[in-house]
């Protein structure tokens, strides 16, 4: 059955040119190659930010691996205690790179006077869990402690991602709540990878899931991250969010997704349980909206899913 006739209309010309994503092992280096070249057609569109500038750094590693690549978006002109933001980036934990958001984020740094570290994890299968996680850790340690140099406020340090990054950025928020050793004031979770049981489900929603991350992506993502089949038991909260048994205790959090996004209701179910744990939790469901939807950045529905980011980053940072 298709769900064509429920997307916005003017999301409708992207499904017309947006390659269907068909991921095996075997072709894996081929597609990251592929998405690489749109990745750096669609920069070279974008329009210059003169105001921002981005410098890489290396972050010390987690123990027993290489050091974490790490690119920092400032504003060009020096500001003392900023807040930042420590960006993860998607791609279903198999695809993606730093760079593959760097006009969102310029975005940010532009629009609201912060800092934005984009890390740049290592990539399953070849780095299953939690050795993607734990690059994410390892930067949000580094962000922490070098936080004087950087010009940043330690207690203003928010995590964010979107699809497998905000998955990684769900449990990145529960590894630093348990380690005790990094504060996060806030985690931003756009349309995010959360429950490798979604993969698996005997009967999943009707009316999700077509378009741009479908049902065999998103169990090839997961069987790749995990090492073993989605839905397996005793799955890490940390790989997979929604596994977690206990949220009391998280940072403030926002998630927004699309109404046919595959994503759906494991999203709406973690908001649901942030609440009964007693964490601030705002959530924003569009309709219409298929995975990844913002890419047509002249929609309606898409101008009001970025406002609604940038007014949550804006609250959380500044009250």
């Amino acid at each position: 059955m298709s769900t064509r006739h429920l997307v916005d209309p003017e999301l409708l010309p992207l499904l017309e040119v947006f390659p269907p994503i068909v991921l095996d092992r075997e072709q894996l280096p081929q597609i990251r190659a592929g998405m690489e070249q749109m990745r750096a057609q669609l920069a070279a569109a974008v329009p210059e930010f003169p105001n921002v500038t981005v410098t890489e750094y290396r972050a010390p590693g987690p123990p027993d691996a290489p050091d974490v690549r790490v690119l920092v978006y400032r504003p060009a002109e020096a500001v003392p205690s900023l807040p930042a933001l420590l960006w993860i980036h998607g791609g279903g934990y198999v695809l993606g790179s730093a760079e593959q958001d760097d006009a969102q984020l310029k975005t940010f740094v532009s629009e609201l006077n912060c800092l934005v570290a984009s890390v740049d994890y290592r990539l399953a299968p070849e780095t299953p869990h939690p050795g993607p996680v734990e690059d994410c850790y390892a930067a949000l340690k580094w962000l922490h402690a070098n936080a004087e140099t950087l010009g940043v406020d330690r207690q203003r340090i928010a995590i964010g991602g979107a699809s497998a990054g905000g998955g990684l950025a769900a449990g990145l928020a529960l590894l630093a709540r348990d380690r005790g050793e990094v504060p996060v004031s806030f985690q931003l979770l756009i349309y995010p990878m959360l429950d490798d049981r979604t993969a698996v489900l005997a009967d999943p929603h009707p009316f999700t899931g077509e378009f741009i991350w479908n049902h065999a992506a998103n169990h090839f993502g997961w069987s790749a991250l995990l090492g073993q089949p989605p839905g397996s038991p005793d799955v890490s909260p940390y790989a997979a969010a929604a596994r977690a048994e206990n949220l009391a205790g998280l940072p403030a959090t926002f998630i927004n997704t699309g109404a046919l996004d595959l994503f759906l209701e494991e999203d709406i179910e973690y908001a649901r349980r942030l609440t009964r744990a007693g964490v601030p939790t705002e959530l924003h469901v569009y309709p219409g909206a298929y995975h990844g939807f913002n890419l047509v950045p002249t929609a309606r529905v898409s101008q009001a899913f970025q406002r609604d980011i940038l007014n949550a980053l804006r609250r959380a940072f500044y009250g």
